[in-house]
């Protein structure tokens, strides 16, 4: 009778906990990035886990690597990480069977007003010595404690996949900031070549204005045009010694400890998305990995929320030795040996447990959030960057047969100075113009290459995850 009263118990506890710990209205999940609809150039492939590797440039992998190895940014991502691997050592130890060793003596005077007067035993003080053993174990029967450790798993994977994304973005800074400087040294020269050239026209029409030839008006239009491009110049000095100082921070030197920088062409690349991005690039992506793997943690977590319904049992055992002389502590009749059984069953909690299971799955519905957010943003990042590269592009097909056009202009005009026909200044005009479709060149292909990073960065840059099915945990 009495194993069939436990039994009905445990029964009725189960019940009670399957009643009130149902599963609550959840948040549906996107199970593919929305790029459907949008016209982008396929057949590209997806990042190597090197993807910076691709632009040929020697100085650049120096760069990353600087950054990757030395960096606070990284740093601190490795930390997080390392902190959420030892919570799953702690969690993972907290659940298995515990054993505890220990001895304690010790001097005791007994009270004459005490429950046991020293005049009826014979002494008012005594000395104790304890020897003992105690193991103790609780039965994980509704999966709480294996809960707890796969949502401490889960929580370590999304700490790696932040490491991995914090990893992307400090390597795409580089790769941009490390063109950005590219382009600048090239429109640097460019604009030197227009100051030299503005600084003939302007001489010619200083002398001409002198001669009362021309006008004033033409020297004014020549000094306000050579004082814009001296301006340029300027904002370029200052834009490619900020570069520098981002570069440093990056990778975490000073200035004078980054390698020598040489100026170089930008590369021209055509940007290309793969076949099956759609799809695989939910596995691709380290923050949708991360945000993913917080999902499966807060539904791990509410398994260990709705388990608070259902008793505990656990078991208990000690083996000791007690004596009031230590010449007798370790003989048989000195042993204390105890085992007993423990049951917890919760009834009454003022509305505690329903309100964790509230909270878990409020969790659930906002890492839901953030994982759909994830997905949508990296439909956006890619196409954006595809976008923005096919227009740098199309944009440089027109400037190149721009830039033939005035290229034989220019030589017209210089052809026609050297037999005499005309004076300089046309084609000095013409150098003037050359030289500003040259720098608007320049700007296309930094753009261009801006993208191509941007796009690498999108599809993840190398990063894979394990496939796993979300959603497919069972909680009470």
């Amino acid at each position: 009778m009495r194993v069939r009263g436990f039994v009905l118990l445990l029964v009725c506890a189960a019940l009670a906990a399957c009643a009130a710990g149902g599963p609550a209205a959840r948040a549906a999940m996107l199970r593919e990035v929305p790029l459907a609809g949008t016209q982008l150039p396929a057949g590209g492939q997806w990042p190597g886990s090197n993807w910076w590797q691709r632009y040929q440039d020697a100085t650049l992998d120096q760069l990353v690597g600087m950054a990757l190895g030395d960096s606070p940014t990284l740093a601190a991502a490795h930390a997080r990480f390392d902190s959420a691997r030892e919570s799953v050592r702690v969690t993972a130890a907290a659940a298995g069977a515990r054993v505890d060793a220990g001895a304690q003596t010790g001097r005791q005077r007994l009270s004459d007003h005490g429950l046991f007067p020293p005049k009826f035993l014979g002494f008012n003080w005594y000395n104790q010595t304890d020897l003992y053993l105690s193991a103790s174990y609780t039965f994980d029967w509704w999966g709480k404690q294996r809960a707890s450790v796969e949502a401490a798993t889960n929580e370590a994977h999304a700490a790696a996949a932040d490491r991995s994304a914090a990893a992307l973005l400090l390597a795409s800074s580089v790769a941009d900031t490390y063109f950005g400087w590219q382009a600048d040294q090239a429109r640097l020269a460019l604009v030197q070549e227009r100051i030299a050239t503005l600084t003939r026209m302007a001489a010619i029409d200083a002398a001409r204005a002198r001669a009362a030839i021309d006008s004033a008006d033409e020297q004014s239009k020549a000094s306000a045009e050579l004082a814009a491009a001296r301006g340029q110049l300027a904002a370029l000095q200052g834009l490619t010694q900020l570069r520098l100082v981002a570069l440093a921070a990056l990778t975490g030197h000073a200035v004078a400890g980054l390698p020598s920088l040489v100026a170089r062409a930008l590369p021209v690349l055509s940007p290309a998305i793969p076949d099956d991005v759609r799809l695989d690039l939910l596995a691709r992506r380290p923050d949708i990995a991360a945000s993913r793997w917080r999902v499966e943690a807060a539904q791990r977590r509410r398994h260990v929320a709705a388990a608070q319904y259902y008793p505990d049992l656990s078991l208990k055992a000690l083996a000791g030795l007690q004596s009031i002389e230590l010449d007798n502590l370790l003989r048989a009749g000195s042993a204390v040996p105890q085992i007993g059984a423990a049951i917890h069953l919760p009834l009454f909690d003022h509305g505690l447990r329903a309100a964790q299971l509230g909270a878990a799955d409020a969790e659930i519905n906002a890492t839901v959030a953030t994982y759909n957010d994830a997905i949508i943003g990296a439909a956006r990042e890619v196409a954006s960057s595809v976008v923005a590269g096919e227009q740098a592009a199309a944009e440089r097909t027109q400037q190149l047969a721009q830039l033939e056009a005035i290229t034989e202009l220019q030589r017209s005009a210089a052809a026609r100075a050297r037999q005499g026909l005309t004076d300089i200044r046309p084609a000095l005009s013409a150098q003037n113009a050359l030289l500003v479709q040259r720098d608007a060149l320049v700007q296309l292909d930094a753009a261009g290459i801006s993208a191509d990073i941007a796009l690498q960065r999108a599809l993840g840059g190398g990063f894979e995850d394990l496939p796993r099915t979300i959603g497919s945990t069972n909680t009470p």
